[in-house]
């Protein structure tokens, strides 16, 4: 099994509503992976199943449930699961790899299986969480997590709500939890939670002193005794956790949809990724107390060269396609288009660059003010709500083809 001790990808954020201008929560991830591998935008509605469905899973099979939540999802096309999404009830999940001292296995539940699964599941941040802590207590993570089997790796999640939000983090069938009620917090792709965490897997911490990880409980810190390599006391700001970290904590208090998109555009540190891995797909989550959502993706690579569109629940299912797990890629997604359409953008000369970027920037903006605009509407129907949302992101995606067009 080839496995990547130093591979880096995605970054998950998050500001609750202290720390957002409007007191909503704001929720952000960045999807790295593969340059060529196609990542599409999922609508699954909402189902009910009969009593013993068996569900197919990336790898392995499992009990399906009587039903489950209508979602959102950014789907890498070869497998079952997804690197990040909403549902129905404005629960948010992003998950990135970590690399640790537990062994991986070739079967199981992929993190992004797990992911899936729990926006289908649960109702609210802790109980999505939940679902993830059964389901991998029971069947355990494993599988390669690249189609070409280059990968294998254990997982962390960053899931919020409107209320709060929750890290959870792995290493094999152990788990450590924290509970996050205020403020901002982000995960990269390493153990973060330095400390026993809120909620842990029964018998850690008794597990770390018999196989000599520490002496005694006073030294158990999840992140450090379980991380490959281990880590720093602090990230560094010029890593993509540390820098994710800084820019949520300077703009604490005012941070909005516009600046969550923008942070998810930054290159100093990697954050926006490009090479032979890049973002690959985008998702900014505007989630109210009423656990309605405004959900904005890119629907394609490279959140830099992009605008974000928007989508709500009930979604009426435009573009956005069905789940795979698919055996090729189709030419006619748009995440395929956009590649093919970002030779066109690299050929151009740096004014028509920078007009490209002024042009996108500028649609960006006039989409989140018509939304903004609508959703203040006290006296508006919710049917009215959603017809209006409707045009507005199919308005996007024609200007989309309009922009394929002329450059």
């Amino acid at each position: 099994m080839k496995i990547r001790d130093h591979f880096g990808s995605c970054d998950t954020l998050v500001a609750l509503s202290d720390a957002t201008i409007d007191n909503t929560v704001i929720f952000g991830k960045n999807s790295d992976r593969p340059l060529r591998e196609a990542q599409n935008l999922v609508y699954v509605p909402r189902k009910k199943y009969n009593k013993d469905t068996i569900l197919k899973c990336t790898y392995i099979n499992i009990p399906q449930v009587n039903e489950t939540n209508e979602i959102l999802i950014c789907q890498p096309y070869w497998m079952w699961g997804a690197e990040m999404g909403v549902n129905e009830f404005g629960v948010c999940i992003g998950n990135e790899a970590v690399w640790t001292i537990e062994k991986y296995k070739n079967s199981g539940l992929l993190g992004m299986d797990l992911l899936r699964l729990g926006l289908e599941r649960g109702k609210d941040a802790k109980e999505v969480m939940m679902v993830i802590i059964e389901l991998l207590e029971e069947f355990g993570q494993g599988g390669f997590c690249s189609e070409d089997g280059s990968m294998n790796y254990h997982n962390s999640f960053l899931i919020a709500d409107a209320k709060e939000a929750w890290v959870l983090e792995t290493a094999g069938i152990w788990w450590v939890a924290e509970q996050i009620t205020t403020g901002v917090r982000s995960i990269s792709n390493q153990l973060s939670i330095r400390d026993k965490g809120t909620l842990r897997r029964e018998g850690v911490i008794e597990y770390a002193i018999s196989k000599n990880i520490i002496k005694d409980e006073s030294e158990f810190n999840f992140a450090d005794n379980f991380s490959q390599g281990g880590v720093s006391d602090e990230p560094s700001p010029y890593t993509r956790e540390g820098r994710a970290r800084q820019l949520l904590k300077q703009n604490s208090g005012k941070i909005i949809e516009k600046m969550m998109m923008n942070f998810l555009r930054e290159h100093d540190s990697g954050i926006c990724m490009h090479g032979g891995f890049t973002s690959t797909a985008s998702q900014v989550s505007k989630i109210y107390p009423d656990k309605s959502s405004i959900n904005w993706f890119t629907n394609a690579s490279n959140p830099c060269l992009n605008f974000y569109k928007p989508f709500i629940f009930p979604h009426n299912g435009a573009n956005s396609i069905n789940s795979g797990p698919f055996s090729s890629i189709n030419p006619n997604w748009n995440c395929s288009k956009f590649l093919k359409f970002k030779q066109n953008l690299i050929k151009l000369d740096r004014e028509n660059k920078q007009n490209y970027y002024n042009e996108i920037d500028k649609i960006e903006n006039k989409l989140i003010e018509d939304i903004n605009e609508i959703k203040n509407k006290s006296n508006l129907a919710k049917n009215d709500f959603k017809s209006q949302v409707y045009d507005i992101s199919k308005k996007a995606w024609e200007l989309v083809d309009k922009i394929y067009q002329k450059y």
